[in-house]
């Protein structure tokens, strides 16, 4: 019966260490722009939908040129992304475990594709929110965006 503890012990603290530990505090991009688009609540209906609410701050911003800095990450696997997640957290970082939580993201449509990179970039377009549910598309995006380097 010891030796059975001490294999799930074993097991249990492997599993821990396996764990992807919290990002790194130079990893997180913060700006004014980001604290902007922080500024969106989400409701919970009983309809069991996810919807944006919208502060007074980013409704100043919504249908103007915006500007934002973060991590690349794709929804299609292809080396060039003209459609893509805009995110605080670089992709490697883990979203949905321990103490990250889920950083804040928006959706990007280019005019022209970029190829994908690990490294922050700079994108610049409209500032759209839609009242739509969260759960199946992030309610906040750029389009007509270019990259700015």
């Amino acid at each position: 019966m010891k030796k059975l503890a001490v294999i799930l012990l074993l097991m249990c603290t492997g599993i821990c260490f396996a764990q992807q530990k919290p990002h790194r505090p130079g990893d997180e991009l913060r700006s004014l722009n980001w604290d902007v688009i922080g500024t969106v609540k989400f409701e919970l209906t009983d309809k069991n939908e996810l919807l944006p609410i919208y502060s007074a701050t980013i409704n100043r911003f919504k249908d103007a040129e915006f500007d934002l800095t973060g991590y690349l990450i794709p929804i299609k696997s292809a080396k060039k992304q003209q459609k893509f997640l805009l995110a605080t957290l670089p992709i490697n970082q883990c979203y949905f475990c321990g103490q990250n939580g889920v950083p804040i993201m928006i959706m990007v449509e280019l005019n022209s594709p970029v190829e994908f990179t690990e490294k922050p970039i700079r994108v610049k377009g409209t500032l759209k929110l839609a009242n739509t549910n969260a759960s199946y598309q992030p309610p906040v995006s750029i389009t007509n965006a270019k990259v700015i380097i």
